[in-house]
């Protein structure tokens, strides 16, 4: 019998809409620290990378960094994470991969500790394997390390994909020899996900499952994993 497929689905951009309640909270976190708080088109970059990364590239100092991640924090806990929703057709997408044998699980650059309950809150729970993210924020971490993280828990022995709406899952993902499927109703700015190397990129909603399907049918290149739908031995995770 040949092994289900795994497909590694990252969160914000991809499964929910969750701009609404990140750009609150950078904006909290900016007024916090009495910076300029960026306009919309430019809080749209805080969906995707960690904080530690993305609050530099504003021009925050350094040593100010762990102050603005509190400040986000604070309201983000409270209130930020339920200004939140699933992309309209999501659910059944993902129960059309079920019951075609595919096994799901996130992994996401949001925190652990909030990734679980957003996926309870919102009913995409009962559809995944397990909910992987970000440690907590004082401890270093990336995507690849979280997409490390789910496969060492899953223990895929089968094709594996990820699934993701920014660079960075693209990047994660072949940190571990897997290819990424880009989607477009995401945060990604034109043209970032093939420039970073994802296999395609889906247009709409209604044809993640279809172009799942296809990915994972993608033979992988002779002794490698990149260049199709990887399947990841623990020999290869080291």
């Amino acid at each position: 019998m040949t092994p289900a497929p795994l497909v590694l689905l990252d969160l914000d951009g991809t499964l929910t809409d969750s701009y609404p309640g990140i750009a609150a909270s950078a904006r909290v976190a900016f007024t916090a620290l009495g910076l300029p708080v960026p306009d919309d088109t430019a809080l749209r970059a805080f969906v995707g990378p960690p904080l530690v990364d993305s609050f530099p590239r504003f021009s925050v100092p350094p040593e100010r960094v762990p102050e603005a991640v509190a400040a986000y924090r604070g309201y983000f806990r409270t209130t930020g994470m339920w200004e939140n929703s699933v992309y309209d057709g999501i659910p059944e997408q993902l129960t059309t991969l079920r019951d075609a044998g595919v096994r799901l699980a996130v992994a996401t650059s949001k925190p652990e500790v909030f990734a679980g309950p957003i996926c309870e809150r919102f009913g995409l729970a009962p559809l995944l394997e397990g909910v992987f993210g970000a440690p907590p924020d004082h401890v270093p971490s990336s995507k690849a390390t979280v997409v490390a993280a789910a496969l060492d828990a899953l223990r895929p022995a089968g094709a594996v994909l990820m699934v993701g709406d920014r660079e960075h899952d693209v990047h994660g993902a072949r940190a571990n020899g897997l290819d990424c499927l880009g989607v477009a109703w995401g945060y990604a700015q034109p043209g970032e996900l093939l420039g970073a190397g994802a296999l395609d990129v889906v247009d709409h909603v209604d044809g993640l499952a279809a172009a799942v399907l296809a990915a994972l049918d993608r033979p992988a290149a002779p002794g490698a994993r990149p260049g199709g739908a990887g399947t990841v031995r623990s020999a290869d995770r080291g």
